[in-house]
C-alpha cells in the first residue's frame, strides 16, 4: 500500500457516536462496529425496514460498476471517495482481478476505516489510502499526483456517500463537489454516483433526523431522484441503463418485479462520462 495519510490520522475512535461507515458494516453482516452503531441501525430499520437489503444492493452495484469500467471501458485508475471499511469484493480486488496493474486510491477520514486500511492493504503496492474529507478535492489531487496519472482517464466513485453531505451554498455542496471533481478529470474519465433517495417525506425526514443525531451531525439528507440527476449536469450519462435504482443497473440476474421492491427508499444513480469538450 502506498501511504498517503496525514500525520494527524492517529485519532481515537469515537465510540460515543454512531459512524455511517460502521453502521454500513453492520448492515452488511460485518463485525467492525460498536453497540452505538447497532442501536442506530435498529432505529433506522424501524423507519426504513428495507435498509439491509439496500446495503447489499449497493455493494452489488459497486462490484458491477467497477467490473464494467475495468473490463468494458479499460479504466485502470480508480478514486473511491468515502470508501468505508474493507469488506468482500473491494474496489481494488474487483479491478485488479481484471487488470492486476490497476491503481486504486481510497479516500476516507473515518479513523476506524483508516486503521483497518493500514492492516488490510499494506501489501498492495497499487493501492493508496489518503485521509481526507472528500470535499477537499484540490488536496486529494495533490496527495495523489505522483500515484495517479491525472492526464489519463480515472473513475471517480461516489457510491452511497453523498447523502452524508449537507446542502451548502459553496464548493462543499454535493453538486458543486461533483462539478469540481469532474473538472479535474481527463476526458474519457467516469464519475459513478448513487445515493439514498425516497419519495416518502416521512422516510426522508425521519432518516435524516435520526442519522444527524446519531452521528453527531456527520450527515446530509436523504434526497429525491431529481436531485441526484442534477449531479450529472456536467456529465454524459451512460445509456443504457441511465439513472436508476442501482438494482437495475446492468444486473447480473433479472431485477425483482415491482411488488417485491422496497417501497420506503432506494439507492439511486448511475455512471457519467467526462466530456471531451468542456
Amino acid at each position: 500500500m502506498t501511504n498517503g495519510e496525514k500525520p494527524q490520522t492517529n485519532r481515537v475512535i469515537d465510540t460515543s457516536r454512531a459512524s455511517a461507515a460502521r453502521m454500513y458494516d453492520w448492515l452488511l453482516g460485518g463485525t467492525e462496529n460498536y453497540e452505538v452503531d447497532r442501536t442506530a441501525c435498529g432505529e433506522l430499520l424501524t423507519i426504513a425496514p428495507s435498509t439491509q437489503q439496500l446495503a447489499r444492493n449497493n455493494r452489488a452495484f459497486l462490484r458491477r460498476v467497477v467490473r464494467f469500467l475495468a473490463a468494458e471501458k479499460g479504466i485502470a485508475q480508480f478514486l473511491d471517495h468515502g470508501s468505508g471499511l474493507p469488506t468482500q469484493d473491494n474496489v481494488h480486488q474487483v479491478a485488479q482481478h481484471i487488470a492486476p496493474g490497476t491503481k486504486v486510491v481510497y479516500v476516507d477520514n473515518d479513523p476506524m476505516v483508516l486503521a483497518h486500511a493500514r492492516t488490510h492493504l499494506d501489501d498492495n503496492v497499487n493501492t493508496m489510502v489518503v485521509d481526507y474529507d472528500m470535499r477537499l478535492t484540490k488536496d486529494i489531487r495533490s496527495a495523489t499526483s505522483e500515484f495517479l496519472d491525472w492526464s489519463e482517464p480515472i473513475a471517480a466513485l461516489f457510491v452511497s456517500v453523498l447523502h452524508c453531505l449537507p446542502d451548502a451554498d459553496d464548493e462543499t455542496d454535493p453538486a458543486a463537489l461533483i462539478r469540481a471533481v469532474s473538472e479535474q478529470l481527463a476526458p474519457g474519465s467516469y464519475v459513478v454516483i448513487c445515493q439514498l433517495v425516497s419519495d416518502d417525506p416521512d422516510v426522508r425526514d425521519g432518516v435524516t433526523r435520526l442519522m444527524d443525531g446519531a452521528t453527531g451531525g456527520k450527515w446530509g439528507r436523504v434526497r429525491q431522484p431529481h436531485e441526484v440527476a442534477r449531479y450529472f449536469d456536467s456529465l454524459d450519462i451512460e445509456e443504457p441503463p441511465g439513472l436508476v435504482d442501482v438494482i437495475d443497473w446492468l444486473p447480473d440476474s433479472p431485477s425483482p418485479p415491482p411488488g417485491m421492491r422496497p417501497e420506503d427508499w432506494v439507492e439511486w444513480g448511475g455512471v457519467g462520462r467526462v466530456r471531451t469538450q468542456r
